[in-house]
């Protein structure tokens, strides 16, 4: 039985095989290179996501990373060059995650998952603001939320939500 390497260099040639590791190894260098820069802990919250036009794209999961990320970002640029010499990496670009991908608090199918359970909860009909928070102390359909974040958000939501159909209907009685 062939290996899968052997398999792979009978269709590439050496070169592209050599450029694919590299290319693989720009990606894996993250954890190494965000260690060497002291910020650990934003192994959790960011990693490399696309390397296109000698640009680096790292993505975060919150904007406080990206902006930790970037107080280093000539220090990590010096060091994807010192290290990728080949790919001339002339900058590195920061975006938020569109996807809690590495999210704390469990996966992200988890996440969504609760969270959908969570939304079967809230009422569909119209609630009455002053009226909610006097009783959210009894029966509440966000008591069941246990992130705080999550809940603080779509009580956000839904006070916006009210505020704006508010409006319409001054707008158009």
């Amino acid at each position: 039985m062939k290996k899968a390497g052997d398999l792979l260099s009978f269709f590439f040639d050496e070169k592209m095989l050599a450029t694919a590791q590299g290319y693989a190894k720009v990606f894996t260098s993250w954890d190494s290179i965000v260690k060497v820069h002291k910020i650990p802990a934003a192994l959790a919250h960011s990693r490399i996501v696309e390397l296109e036009r000698h640009v680096i794209l790292i993505e975060a999961d919150h904007p406080g990373w990206i902006q930790i990320l970037q107080t280093k970002q000539r220090e990590f640029l010096q060091e994807f060059q010192r290290r990728f010499p080949d790919f001339a990496i002339t900058g590195i670009s920061f975006r938020l995650s569109r996807n809690p991908l590495f999210a704390p608090g469990g996966s992200p199918i988890e996440k969504v998952e609760t969270a959908g359970q969570e939304l079967e909860a809230i009422p569909d009909e119209p609630v009455n603001l002053e009226e909610a928070e006097g009783e959210e102390s009894k029966i509440s359909p966000y008591a069941k939320i246990h992130d705080s974040d999550f809940r603080e958000t779509l009580k956000r939501l839904e006070k916006r939500i009210i505020l704006r159909n508010k409006e319409i209907k001054k707008k158009n009685p």
